[in-house]
């Protein structure tokens, strides 16, 4: 059972809140907050604002993990003590989580398979709260969920997605947005992190020659582009985007790196 569970309800437009008001009537350490909906969809930043008004809700509540988690995932009732035994295990382990998954035909399929280890998906994070003493404030746009983590390993911390430890989501990343939309996105949200272009290309032809993804390919693609062009303000910690970018050129060249880890 958590100290808080705060729930926040981004501006929903259906019964949402009324069901989740009738479930934080039974239990005293569930709370929910209702934001406006502000008419249109805001990625990256949206989910922050969100979740850094669930944040503020905590208070001077003393806590030892900070979860966070969407609203479209299903999990088993001891998915919380199997992610906190790695903790336990690991005194430097500063961000977890479990690998999301989908369901299709009756059977769980990982997401994304190519994530390197260091990485825990946006939809499921787990902070140890000196790292993320050492990490806050999280960046108000996309990419947030990556350069939490490199912040992270950057100060010594270890950073892990839980293989045997499954969560399932319910409704596809980026299903809202379209396969366009969502590659814009995530090529936006790498250019403001700082990736390093000959990753981002590689990352291109990846998606194109092998995984046939062309339309969310052009998307990733035009949408780093886009930064250069518009001259939007990367994250202001350069020592992220160095470091970040000496990662990434190690792992080009075979060396090991925050990315050269193998999924258990």
């Amino acid at each position: 059972m958590p100290d808080k569970w705060i729930v926040v309800d981004d501006g929903s437009t259906d019964n949402t809140y009324n069901i989740i008001e009738s479930f934080s009537k039974k239990h005293a350490w569930m709370k929910i907050l209702k934001r406006e909906n502000r008419g249109y969809r805001k990625p990256g930043g949206g989910v922050m604002e969100a979740f850094y008004d669930g944040f503020a809700a905590i208070g001077d509540s003393k806590w030892d993990f900070l979860v966070k988690l969407d609203g479209d995932l299903a999990f088993a009732p001891d998915y919380f003590k199997k992610c906190l035994g790695y903790f336990l295990e690991d005194k430097k382990l500063g961000i977890g989580g479990g690998t999301v998954c989908y369901t299709e035909k009756g059977y769980l399929k990982i997401e994304s398979q190519g994530d390197p280890i260091f990485h825990v998906r946006g939809a499921t994070k787990i902070y140890r709260k000196n790292c993320w003493e050492d990490i806050n404030p999280l960046i108000m746009s996309p990419g947030w969920d990556t350069v939490d983590e490199v912040k992270a390993n950057m100060l010594g911390w270890n950073t892990r997605t839980f293989g045997d430890i499954k969560i399932v989501q319910l409704k596809a990343t980026g299903s809202a947005d379209g396969a366009w939309r969502d590659g814009f996105k995530n090529g936006l949200g790498s250019y403001i992190i700082g990736y390093h272009p000959i990753f981002i290309f590689g990352k291109f032809f990846k998606r194109v020659l092998l995984k046939r993804d062309f339309i969310r390919a052009i998307g990733l693609f035009t949408g780093f582009c886009s930064g250069y062009l518009k001259k939007i303000r990367q994250t202001s910690d350069k020592e992220v985007i160095k470091y970040l970018r000496n990662q990434q050129i190690r792992h080009i060249l075979l060396r090991s790196s925050i990315y050269k880890k193998i999924r258990q």
